[in-house]
């Protein structure tokens, strides 16, 4: 049987740069394991699984792969996924349009808006508000497994953390830009010094103020051995994840917060993340994360 597929890159709207995603149009009757399967032949940060919905209602079923596991939610894999969906029903003229994705987290609303001859752009609520769990943390350990010294590990307020929107991620705060860039990642140490939480070794996100683009907030790095994932380029997620962490060592203000959080540019596929954290009686009301993205290529799956 043969099955669509479209790769879109993410968070941005450049080809070849942010993030690519395989989106498989057509998972109807796909076994758990026959996805798995494909999402380690793709051997992209994610694949989605699109199938028919729950509710009638909404736009589709999403299932998200990593090339080793499944995730319960994913920022640049929802982001391409409605994207993807509305360019194939409506086509690539102009139109605004909201739709329901059903992730294994539950429903996830999209805002969609295509413009002719531009990249889409889609954003979406935070299906859980970001929080804080709370673990020993081993500071110098998380500084050897970064190839940096434990005073590059922290700055102003920001200390190591452990945050969660759905998927966890220790966060953790670099000096600055340069301490960021020259991370040198080892596996070894970060797998006998990061804690498990949720029955799964934790994920690195580093991050510092500011960015290479002067536009930037934030600036940040993903590893994740645990995903099969060396470096990511963007990881909506942890950006999700980060709103948390930003409100609260930021001590933010009530009302209303955009920034964008610049990723992968050490990988030469710069990805730019849009967050929006509406703070009310000083907790987060109501965050979302949203960003544009560029078809790059078509095909079937001859399975």
């Amino acid at each position: 049987m043969t099955r669509a597929y479209s790769i879109y890159d993410v968070f941005t709207d450049t080809k070849l740069a942010g993030n690519p995603l395989a989106v498989v149009f057509d998972g109807d009757g796909l076994a758990d394991d026959t996805m798995q399967r494909i999402a380690a032949e793709m051997n992209l940060s994610e694949t989605v699984f699109l199938s028919a919905p729950e509710s009638p209602g909404h736009a589709a079923r999403v299932r998200i792969f990593t090339p080793a596991r499944e995730l319960p939610f994913a920022g640049h894999p929802t982001v391409g996924a409605a994207i993807a969906l509305a360019e194939r029903e409506h086509g690539d003229g102009t139109l605004d349009l909201v739709s329901v994705l059903e992730e294994n987290v539950g429903p996830v609303r999209c805002a969609v808006k295509l413009r002719e001859g531009k990249a889409g752009f889609a954003e979406f609520d935070l299906p859980r508000k970001s929080a804080e769990i709370a673990m020993p943390l081993d500071r110098q350990g998380l500084a050897d497994a970064l190839g940096l010294s434990i005073r590059e590990i922290g700055f102003e307020n920001h200390v190591p953390s452990i945050w969660s929107a759905g998927v966890p991620f220790l966060m953790i705060p670099v000096h600055d830009l340069n301490a960021a860039t020259k991370v040198d990642f080892d596996t070894g140490l970060w797998e006998r010094t990061a804690p498990f939480c949720e029955g799964r070794l934790t994920s690195a996100y580093v991050y510092c103020r500011g960015g290479v683009n002067h536009q930037a907030k934030f600036h940040a790095r993903m590893f994740s051995p645990d995903m099969g994932i060396a470096e990511d380029p963007a990881t909506g997620a942890a950006v999700a994840a980060l709103s948390g962490a930003i409100r609260h060592f930021d001590a933010l203000p009530d009302g209303h917060h955009a920034m964008i959080v610049e990723q992968g540019v050490e990988m030469g596929r710069p990805s730019f993340i849009h967050l929006h954290i509406d703070v009310e009686a000083q907790d987060i009301s109501g965050a979302r994360i949203g960003g544009q993205a560029v078809r790059l290529a078509s095909g079937t799956l001859n399975l």
